[in-house]
């Protein structure tokens, strides 16, 4: 089996892992993008020539244009949950299977939107800053996180590990989710409305699609408490980043922390980012090695099953992926 890694250097090493990779190349021979740049659909057809599997990192699209453009590809991975910049359907003309990882992030990114939480809470950041510079940080009085609030929009899998932690610190626990029904009697399920309105912490976890695009904007955010911190830990589409610097102008929430915005890579945008009253990490809440090897390894076990002459379950249109009939996959249902 050939196999394409789109992967940068840097991608390779933070998002892929060299334990994943050594795995890689027990099931074939492993080529990598040593172009140094993102590949566009012209340079990733050329790049994965001969290939029948492309390994795509979450930097890099599959849009139409590239499958008429790979006769040989036969699967596309994606290395990600996240598949909208992946053009299943234009894949599933061409016969070529599509499927993404399973989510391994959720201790990370859970930990992320505690320590955000502190710090939007204690002004870790802003002491740090001011020490940093030289000056005495001025002491300022804070709010514990017993006791308080916490509002978290979506109930996926972070939702569910992170729902605990913030039980077990004493917190409220408000969820907001049309789609989802919570068990625990623990937590409290609310309309979006309500959330917004009785929470200190506002907590983004939402899927990001058409339907979400833009979900927290003006209207939302003047449902907040004034005294109240938006945490975005999910997509950056969420976000109406002009109504959230509005808010923030005005005053009508505290502050924010973000891990994902508008920028590239999902990351935040530098106008929200450079300001005193927003806490940003630069789309880092996942990249730990657990959660990153959890995704990596996911393509390794996937490659191995077609290698195997099976379909992986995590395969989102495998009734359409003819193109497996050349790897010995005939039952494509």
């Amino acid at each position: 089996m050939r196999i394409f890694l789109t992967h940068v250097p840097d991608m390779l090493e933070n998002y892929y892992g060299p334990r994943a990779l050594a795995e890689m190349r027990k099931h074939g021979e492993v080529r990598l993008n040593t172009s140094g740049k993102v590949l566009d659909a012209r340079a990733l057809a050329e790049a994965a020539k001969g290939c029948e599997i492309v390994v795509s990192d979450r930097q890099t699209p599959g849009p139409a244009e590239f499958f008429p453009l790979a006769p040989d590809c036969c699967a596309f991975l994606r290395v990600a949950v996240d598949i909208r910049n992946i053009d299943v359907e234009a894949a599933s003309r061409e016969g070529i299977l599509v499927t993404r990882a399973t989510p391994g992030f959720m201790a990370s990114v859970s930990e992320m939107a505690i320590g955000m939480m502190i710090d939007c809470a204690r002004g870790i950041t802003d002491a740090t800053i001011e020490y940093r510079s030289g000056r005495e940080a001025e002491p300022r009085k804070g709010i514990q996180l017993h006791g308080a609030t916490v509002g978290i929009m979506g109930y996926g899998a972070i939702a569910r590990h992170l729902t605990p932690i913030c039980l077990a610190l004493g917190m409220t626990v408000l969820v907001s989710d049309p789609y989802a029904k919570v068990e625990n009697a623990r937590l409290k399920q609310v309309d979006l409305n309500v959330l917004l309105a009785e929470s200190d912490f506002v907590i983004c976890l939402v899927i990001a699609n058409e339907q979400t695009e833009n979900l927290m904007n003006a209207a939302n955010f003047s449902r907040m408490k004034k005294s109240a911190y938006f945490l975005n830990l999910s997509r950056g589409n969420l976000v109406d980043e002009a109504a959230l610097m509005a808010a923030l102008d005005k005053k009508q929430i505290a502050g924010a922390a973000m891990d994902v915005g508008r920028a590239f890579d999902q990351k935040p945008s530098l106008a929200l980012a450079r300001r005193a009253d927003v806490i940003a990490t630069p789309h880092t809440a996942g990249l730990t090695p657990d959660a990153i090897e959890h995704q990596a390894f996911d393509t390794v076990r996937q490659v191995g099953e077609l290698v195997a002459g099976r379909i992986p379950p995590e395969a989102v249109n495998r009734a359409k992926a003819t193109r497996l009939t050349r790897l010995g996959i005939n039952d494509l249902t």
